[in-house]
């Protein structure tokens, strides 16, 4: 059985707290499916661990969906949530409502995640009372970095965590069933925790928060252009890989490989028969 926003909003009464990572293809989104991990996030940091971009803002909607649908064919338990990309919702009610729509309808996924607070808050509005779950993004929204001046901690200024404090507040009321608090002091986090009913997500917010989300290619090793301080590596499968493509490559030029029970055969007298024929 899939998991839903009330049982997302349950954990954090409850006090249990809640695991998210990221994933943006089929066969990671199946092997993360087994775990029993609560929530998938098809994020559009796709655009740099995946496609290469050096941002995530060049990312666009029918890349998303053609992620998202993936991972919506291999994970059957988790609640997926679509990213919204730049510009996808930033031009109008009317447009998030429809790209939103394109996240549930073609993509498979149950819920929307979009960046902002305040400003955002009438088009969360708008889309969870037409039933779309939204999931909110606050402090480092990283599709505003031009405007931010680069990726930096957030709220670290009474005035800034003021605003912080604002719209995780606008956000709650407007009807988000979450919020991810991204690189904000974990003090201002913990406290924008105690004062919102709806679960807190941190990515470089400490531990007080509600939940966890992390990158399937930072925590993995797989992506090594650059590396977050709030990323955790709990595995190095990029030298893994590294590794078993050399050892491949040698296999192939000193014909070890394929070996016998890599290959397929055809009976000896079927061999004699056709040999003779050739000759």
């Amino acid at each position: 059985m899939r998991v839903t926003i009330s049982d997302i909003k349950d954990m954090k009464s409850r006090g249990e707290k809640i695991p998210i990572i990221t994933s943006y293809d089929y066969t990671s989104a199946k092997i993360v499916d087994t775990t029993g991990i609560p929530v998938i996030l098809v994020g559009d940091t796709l655009g740099q661990v995946v496609l290469g971009y050096d941002s995530t803002i060049p990312v666009t909607m029918d890349e998303m969906i053609h992620h998202t649908k993936a991972v919506a064919r291999g994970a059957k338990h988790a609640l997926i949530v679509g990213d919204m990309p730049f510009m996808s919702y930033q031009a109008s009610i009317s447009a998030a409502m429809h790209n939103a729509g394109r996240f549930l309808q073609e993509g498979g996924a149950q819920t929307v995640k979009l960046e902002g607070g305040v400003s955002m808050a009438p088009t969360v509005h708008r889309m969870v009372s037409s039933g779309i779950p939204v999931m909110g993004h606050i402090g480092l929204t990283p599709q505003s970095v031009n405007q931010m001046g680069g990726y930096k901690v957030q709220g670290k200024s009474l005035k800034a965590a003021v605003q912080l404090m604002e719209d995780a507040r606008a956000l709650e009321q407007a009807g988000a069933f979450a919020i991810v608090l991204e690189c904000v002091p974990a003090s201002l986090a913990k406290l924008i925790t105690e004062r919102v009913s709806i679960p807190t997500i941190g990515i470089g917010a400490g531990k007080a928060c509600d939940g966890q989300v992390q990158v399937f290619h930072d925590m993995l090793g797989l992506f090594s252009d650059f590396a977050p301080k709030h990323a955790k590596q709990y595995a190095n499968l990029g030298e893994t890989i590294s590794s078993a493509v050399t050892e491949y490559i040698s296999e192939v030029k000193d014909e070890r490989f394929p070996g016998s029970e890599h290959s397929y055969h055809i009976k000896e007298d079927v061999l004699a028969e056709l040999q003779a024929q050739v000759h």
